[in-house]
């Protein structure tokens, strides 16, 4: 989703800033100016390395308020919004403190006389800023977590007509998603092998369509949904131009037709304008007596009739 940089740990980032300084290269009038000035390099390399390494942690995650709804309920979902802010805010406090601290000890090395003087002030400015920085050792830890998830996020183009496929675990969600889309989620036998959500593309007379791929639903109330449930969730709230909503009448998935259909039931009453698409899946298994489409999204029978579905519904979508 985004370019993060990995986030250094407290150690790491007081070891990479102090091996820098200890490089600096410098020149002077005298023994004692030569002294001077490399005090003053030093300590303006360690503020840089650190301050500079930190805003860049700030700058690089993205400004929350200006992200879609979509992206910041996942956020606040899997990482929590709060916490980021208390993380992004403490490292921008660290910074400006590390700078604050190397510009008063900047001008006690440069008001010395005493070679002695001007090491003291350098060496009290390493130590200041190693604490500052181990004070927000947590929060280093925690954005670098939030950073690989954020990482992992799909990338969603909000200008795009976007498809969710939703329906209890294990329907055959991801196979559908595989056989119609440029998408290759993880397909397996048992319930909930989604965790996340993917996206592919599907293309129907050159005009192209995002197919989200959502963890499977069960049919309970909203609080007692887990959270790869409630990615699903969210992703039909906010993303959803059209909702295929799958269902597996031969029960194989381990939940019968009735509760699947409560199931829909339920989708219907969270989201009343959806527009949605019932689909039977497995008909190379069974052919149930619903009149609705049926397919088979591992042979592919009647998936280009749901193609041509799709593109229909969305294009009434787009004229309406």
């Amino acid at each position: 989703m985004l370019r993060i940089p990995t986030v250094l740990t407290a150690d790491e980032l007081i070891e990479r800033a102090f091996k820098k300084a200890s490089k600096v290269n410098v020149i002077g009038k005298s023994k004692r100016d030569m002294i001077k000035q490399k005090n003053l390099a030093k300590v303006n390399s360690v503020a840089d390395t650190i301050s500079s390494t930190l805003e860049k942690y700030v700058s690089a995650f993205p400004t929350l308020e200006k992200l879609p709804a979509f992206y910041r309920e996942i956020i606040d979902l899997l990482i929590g919004l709060d916490e980021l802010k208390k993380s992004l805010g403490a490292s921008d406090w660290c910074a400006k403190q590390v700078r604050s601290v190397a510009r008063i000890n900047r001008a006690k090395i440069k008001r010395s006389r005493n070679v002695k003087e001007m090491d003291e002030s350098r060496e009290a400015m390493y130590g200041r800023s190693a604490s500052l920085v181990k004070q927000i050792s947590k929060e280093l830890i925690f954005l670098n977590k939030a950073r690989n998830q954020i990482k992992n996020m799909p990338t969603i183009s909000p200008e795009m007509r976007t498809i969710v496929i939703a329906g209890a675990p294990n329907v055959g969600k991801s196979l559908l998603v595989a056989a119609i889309s440029s998408a290759k989620p993880k397909v397996a036998i048992y319930p909930f092998t989604t965790k996340e959500i993917s996206v592919g593309v599907l293309t129907v007379k050159r005009t192209r369509y995002q197919v989200i791929d959502t963890p499977g639903l069960l049919d309970r109330p909203f609080e007692d949904r887990n959270e790869i449930e409630l990615q699903a969730i969210i992703a039909l709230r906010h993303l959803a131009d059209l909702v295929v909503f799958l269902l597996d009448p031969t029960g194989t998935c381990g939940y019968p037709l009735d509760y699947q259909l409560s199931l829909l039931d339920g989708i219907r009453v969270l989201y009343p304008d959806a527009r949605i698409v019932v689909v039977e899946n497995k008909s190379d298994l069974h052919r149930g007596e619903e009149g609705n489409l049926k397919i088979s999204a591992l042979t592919k029978e009647g998936i280009g009739e749901l193609t041509q579905v799709i593109e229909k519904e969305l294009s009434m979508k787009t004229q309406s």
